[in-house]
């Protein structure tokens, strides 16, 4: 694991924009329409990443407030330029330990991030804790073990093939709790009740080959940092792996998808 985590980089947030950051902005709004919630509320965001969510709960939900936190400088950095709405105050700070007043929140989100944090039963419990009676507690993952991100996925396929070795750095060896099934379990221990569960899905369409290998060169990221950390030739043998194995569409186009697992609940 610890190899593992070696190579999750989450600190550039113009390269992450570019490997997951545009994925995690179309998926925010289906996200928030699942979870319908009211207007004019308090928002607390556990883990704002380049603000995809954020700018998503702006967007179309219009909050009285939003507090959203990151323990990446460069992250916070890249959302704050990214939502510039004075009703927002990104932070920098720790899942696990949150700096919010106990029962002050409506609503309590996580975007694409509770796999990254090693407790994932104190994160929950200190959203829980910030929540106000009543409160919904909303989160979704990529579903890494059903190979729900086609482009990741395709990526370790042709590393694997020519490197057996990175077989544990695969996001489905590392995260294989992000099922429907693990993730309601995980609320459940929470001590949440009213739990739903549903998968959203997603079209991920690359423009070329170009479009989809360079953020693979840009370091951000699990996928990234190991395509970075191979010699030249290694990385040269990878990308004409994956060159020659991806289906093609339209004009040279790359058509993959993507699917997450996302979890509401009640305090």
């Amino acid at each position: 694991m610890a190899e593992a985590a070696r190579h999750d980089a989450w600190q550039a947030g113009d390269s992450y924009d570019l490997y997951m950051g545009r994925w995690s902005r179309q998926i925010a709004p289906l996200f928030l329409n699942w979870l319908d919630p009211a207007e004019g509320l308090d928002w607390l965001e556990v883990g704002s990443g380049t603000g995809a969510l954020s700018a998503a709960i702006m967007a179309c939900c219009n909050p009285s407030s939003l507090v959203s936190i990151d323990p990446s400088e460069g992250f916070l950095a890249k959302a704050r330029a990214n939502v510039p709405d004075e009703r927002v105050e990104f932070l920098a700070g720790d899942a696990q330990a949150l700096s919010v007043e106990s029962g002050s929140k409506d609503m309590v989100v996580s975007a694409l991030v509770l796999n990254f944090i090693p407790d994932k039963q104190k994160a929950l419990a200190e959203m829980r804790r910030v929540a106000r009676p009543g409160a919904t507690i909303g989160f979704y993952v990529w579903d890494y073990p059903g190979g729900g991100v086609e482009f990741m996925r395709a990526f370790w396929t042709a590393a694997t093939a020519l490197d057996p070795g990175a077989i544990d750095l695969t996001e489905d060896r590392r995260f294989p709790f992000c099922t429907q099934d693990g993730l309601t379990d995980l609320a459940d221990k929470a001590g949440l009740v009213s739990i739903d569960s549903t998968r959203i899905e997603m079209p991920a369409v690359f423009k070329d080959f170009e479009d989809y290998w360079h953020p693979f060169t840009l370091g951000a990221g699990p996928a990234p940092g190991y395509c970075m950390s191979l010699a030249p030739a290694a990385r040269q043998k990878l990308m004409e792996r994956l060159r020659d194995s991806l289906s093609r569409g339209k004009e040279g186009s790359i058509p993959l998808k993507t699917r997450a697992w996302a979890v509401k609940a009640k305090v």
